[in-house]
């Protein structure tokens, strides 16, 4: 049915299975009755996939044409009247193909085939019903799981630093006396920041990300005025999307951890390749790194990637200071 999201590797486990069980019940049905082991096999692998075969007609066609315009209180009466059917089906099938099969019957599948085509039609319902629940718990847990993790990537993706926005407003506060225009053109950047911030679109072009990289680095100027950005971005790269503040963190990381006033210009650099994934690798010429090990914003960066682009987030050199951002393809829907 259409909530189940039945998958063609459902549908290849369903003929296995089907076909297994089948045989291995049929031939101890030929067993006990004394007949032969190999017939009861041949007799149960033909009315296993007579059966999946239905079952795959009936519910493909339920899901295409009748489930959208049916109420949806009639689906399971009509999912079970289908199963019903795939196994009435299956079995007048077999029966029909073992007329002409120099193969033998149990007497009671011979002489009373439309009985014994309701019987394995009522258990081919039983058996659908509990690939039903069991298809129906799956994706329950796979739509719950696919909750979480866009709520838990809304909230990675929205936290911002509340000590740049302080700082910022401070730093425009005392720009509006010294250079009202610039502090105009501070404003302008700082809302086209902010507005990014609250976008719900996890993934933004590599470009926008490099713009949003620009706005930030220029807002930190306010404060600092000696903060270098160069960026070195093969062109074919630009269209690619990325996570969201992927490279700003990176760069606030940087200036937050390896940045001195003392020590003159500090200069980051954001080099973008791509060979058979992105490669970003952002570095800077402040202070070393002495613990390798990722703090909050740098570990949640990691979820992000991970989850958006099954990416990587890695410390290249702890001196001179290189993190490498690897990305496969990028999908806001992670159940791709």
């Amino acid at each position: 049915m259409n909530e189940l999201k039945i998958t063609w590797h459902d549908w290849l486990s369903v003929f296995a299975t089907g076909v297994l069980f089948s045989a291995f019940l049929s031939m101890l049905g030929y067993y006990l009755l004394e007949m032969g082991l190999y017939e009861g096999g041949i007799f149960g692998i033909v009315l296993g996939f007579f059966i999946a075969l239905y079952s795959l007609i009936f519910v493909t066609s339920m899901n295409r044409y009748l489930l959208p315009n049916i109420p949806k209180v009639a689906w399971n009466i009509t999912a079970a009247a289908f199963s019903f059917a795939s196994g009435f089906l299956g079995t007048i099938s077999t029966y029909l193909l073992f007329l002409i099969l120099p193969i033998s019957t149990v007497e009671l599948f011979h002489t009373h085939p439309i009985q014994s085509a309701s019987i394995i039609g009522i258990l081919t319902y039983l058996m659908g019903a509990l690939m039903y629940r069991f298809v129906k718990a799956r994706n329950e847990k796979e739509e719950s799981e696919y909750l979480f993790v866009q709520s838990r990537l809304r909230s990675l993706e929205t936290q911002l630093n509340p000590h740049f926005l302080f700082n910022a407003l401070n730093s425009l506060t005392e720009l509006i006396h010294q250079n009202p225009q610039q502090a105009e053109e501070a404003v302008v950047k700082l809302s086209h920041f902010l507005r990014n911030t609250m976008e719900e679109h996890p993934l933004i072009t590599l470009h926008e990300e490099l713009r949003n990289v620009h706005d930030y680095i220029e807002l930190e100027n306010i404060r600092f005025s000696n903060l270098q950005l160069f960026v070195e971005s093969d062109p074919s790269t630009l269209s690619i999307m990325v996570p969201k503040f992927s490279i700003q963190l990176l760069c606030e990381n940087a200036i937050k951890h390896g940045f001195s006033t003392s020590d003159g210009d500090f200069a980051i650099h954001v080099h973008t390749t791509f060979d058979s994934d992105l490669q970003i690798r952002v570095s800077n010429n402040g202070k070393a790194i002495t613990n390798p090990a990722f703090g909050i914003g740098l570990s949640n960066l990691q979820e992000r990637l991970t989850h958006l682009c099954e990416g990587k987030l890695s410390l290249e050199s702890a001196s001179p200071i290189v993190y490498l951002i690897t990305l496969k393809e990028c999908h806001e829907n992670i159940n791709r």
